[in-house]
């Protein structure tokens, strides 16, 4: 399944040369980071290794076992909080479902094959950890913005990050990352692509395509996927098309969103009132709520 709706939320002027794409993204990251934070239910932390990062912030349901949302939050591989997750944990909350955040270490400290170490142990602690926090272990649905939406696509589909983990993950929603095919995003782009990815995934194309989503993709991954993406961004689109392709390819349910609001709309308007992707988001809920 693959829709396309259109939707009468506000909309931005194309972007039209390919450096801004790239500046936005670069600086709109460092805006998100120090954005302020509506109040939200009271959460618990949960440590799953030493460094600061490695922490999981968890909204508990008032609803017995229910389903685990995970966000992965973004920032270039390099920047982002845990605790920054605007609207979501009251939008899940109020379904009944649990939430939690889960920060890992970024660049310079980790690179991004540790990144998707550190959400991966994230993941397992949050399960060991499910009789206590109160949620069921085995309907989990991950989300991720930005480089955190590579960092979600990769740890759902290269098995050797979560292991037998990964069969818990019902569902993945991806909100207007293009880092799906990193290797490929260097063919096209060059000197671009360097700008935006070159400190977090070098110059090596064997190392690239390894950081790729959708050099993975198999029957094997989590079975119901979410792209949002932003209709003006040309790799973002490109990316949506070519990755959603390959998990239909594998047998996977996909349902691509374009969204009219810019990169960082796209994460901060998540869960509110006149979100494009708001259907297709419960829809997605209810099936992994329904096992």
């Amino acid at each position: 399944m693959d829709t396309l709706t259109p939707s009468p939320r506000r909309r931005q002027p194309a972007v039209t040369v390919a450096v801004t794409v790239t500046v936005t993204m670069i600086l709109g990251a460092a805006a998100w980071v120090g954005a302020a934070v509506p109040a939200s239910s009271a959460y618990t932390t949960l440590r799953y290794g030493d460094h600061a990062r490695q922490v999981v912030t968890v909204y508990p349901a008032t609803a017995p076992r229910p389903p685990l949302a995970v966000y992965i939050h973004g920032g270039a591989w390099r920047m982002g909080s845990p605790e920054r997750v605007r609207a979501k944990p009251q939008w899940f909350g109020e379904a009944g479902w649990a939430f939690a955040s889960v920060g890992y270490r970024v660049l310079p400290d980790a690179q991004v094959e540790q990144q998707a170490q550190d959400v991966a142990a994230g993941l397992r602690a949050l399960r060991a950890d499910a009789a206590r926090l109160g949620f069921d272990p085995d309907r989990i649905l991950i989300m991720g913005h930005s480089a955190g939406a590579h960092l979600a696509a990769l740890v759902a589909t290269d098995g050797r990050y979560l292991g037998a983990d990964r069969a818990a993950v019902r569902g993945v929603i991806l909100l207007d990352g293009a880092g799906y095919d990193v290797s490929n995003e260097f063919k096209l782009r060059g000197p671009l692509a360097r700008k935006l990815y070159g400190d977090a995934f070098g110059e090596d194309p064997d190392r690239q395509r390894t950081l790729s989503p959708i050099a993975h993709v198999d029957a094997a991954d989590p079975p119901d996927w979410l792209i949002v993406f932003a209709e003006s961004r040309i790799d973002a689109r490109e990316q949506a098309a070519q990755f959603g392709d390959a998990l239909q390819q594998a047998g996977l349910r996909v349902e691509r969103v374009p969204d009219p609001g810019n990169h960082m709309e796209i994460n901060r308007e998540f869960g509110t009132a006149g979100y494009r992707a708001n259907t297709a988001i419960r829809a997605l809920m209810a099936r992994v709520a329904g096992g």
